[in-house]
């Protein structure tokens, strides 16, 4: 299983009311729902810009 990193979010509240309407809509717990947004736009750079290395280490 991976590692989670509890990252906390400081974020407007007007928009994560938003975000939690999104989710409802898609089916997904907030927490998921930022996820997918989040790993939908590094797939955009990394298509735009190549793979991204990281070291996990």
């Amino acid at each position: 299983m991976k590692s989670i990193n509890p990252f906390p979010l400081r974020i407007e509240q007007e928009l994560l009311e938003k975000l939690r309407v999104i989710a409802d809509d898609n089916s997904r717990s907030l927490n998921k729902e930022i996820e997918y947004i989040i790993k939908k736009e590094v797939e955009k750079f990394e298509k735009e810009n190549g793979e991204i290395k990281v070291n996990l280490d």
